[in-house]
């Protein structure tokens, strides 16, 4: 039967709809990613005012929005190269900039002998993040193992020092602290190593078919953060930092565990 007018304003419309619905998807993931860099942003605004606790939260809620936008982003079938390029540019707002701001202002209280080392080593940071970001970018090689990063992923780099700072924040400040640029030149040079860093991106993408294990390490750190959140940031930062070195040492009794852990570290 040949379309009628009416049949095929009908089709009209519910393309438009269908149309308005698919770019309304698309830019779900791009809304989180604003919100990451909207943290960042005001984490460095914190730091300048000495709020270093808020700064540190304002950038630990930076890599929760950056861990779930990627996540939306596959669910939605929405992963592109605007996306990437706009994550990566948030990620420098939110991992290069404040944690470098907010770990030098807490180290420098004035102008002094020191403050020149504290700007090197903060700019540092900065520019290993935005290697590492740019090189992550740019080598993306499907044929790669998707379980791992290459160099210390700028988030995790970022949890170091905000880890610190709410568990050491009150013994980070004055120039006898200069202990305190180890917690940013370590994570920094990292970054840009060859080094392998576990990916749990498998854990926490809604179509890994896989729960228990997004679900057992969700229950946990509810848990951890509720019960004892200084612990629990450190644990997390510090372990995921060394887990090069740990995982092998430890193999042996993680091969121990339930076979729905331990694809969380294979």
């Amino acid at each position: 039967m040949a379309p009628t007018r009416r049949t095929a304003t009908v089709e009209f419309v519910r393309g438009s709809v269908r149309g308005t619905r698919r770019r309304a998807l698309a830019t779900l993931p791009s809304l989180f990613t604003l919100a990451n860099m909207f943290c960042g942003f005001f984490a460095i605004l914190a730091s300048i005012k000495g709020q270093y606790d808020l700064a540190a939260v304002l950038i630990g809620l930076s890599v929760i929005f950056d861990i779930t936008d990627g996540a939306v982003a596959r669910l939605v079938g929405a992963v592109t190269p605007f996306g990437l390029q706009f994550d990566s540019l948030a990620d420098l707002v939110s991992f290069g900039l404040a944690p470098a701001l907010l770990a030098f202002t807490l180290f420098s209280q004035g102008q002094d002998e020191w403050d020149p080392l504290g700007w090197v080593i903060c700019f540092v940071w900065v520019a290993c993040a935005a290697i590492r970001l740019a090189r992550f970018n740019t080598t993306i090689d499907p044929t790669a193992d998707k379980r791992y990063f290459i160099g210390l992923p700028s988030p995790g780099a970022a949890g170091v020092v905000l880890a610190s700072v709410f568990a050491f924040g009150d013994h980070m400040q004055g120039r006898d602290r200069l202990w305190v640029l180890l917690v940013v030149l370590v994570p920094a040079l990292l970054m840009v190593t060859n080094i392998r860093f576990r990916s749990f991106r498998s854990l926490v993408s809604p179509r890994s078919g896989r729960p228990y294990g997004l679900a057992a390490a969700a229950v946990l750190l509810v848990v951890g953060i509720a019960t004892a959140p200084v612990v629990t940031s450190i644990v997390l930062a510090y372990g995921y930092l060394f887990a090069p070195v740990l995982v092998p040492v430890l193999a042996p009794l993680i091969r121990l565990l339930p076979d729905k852990f331990t694809e969380a570290f294979s």
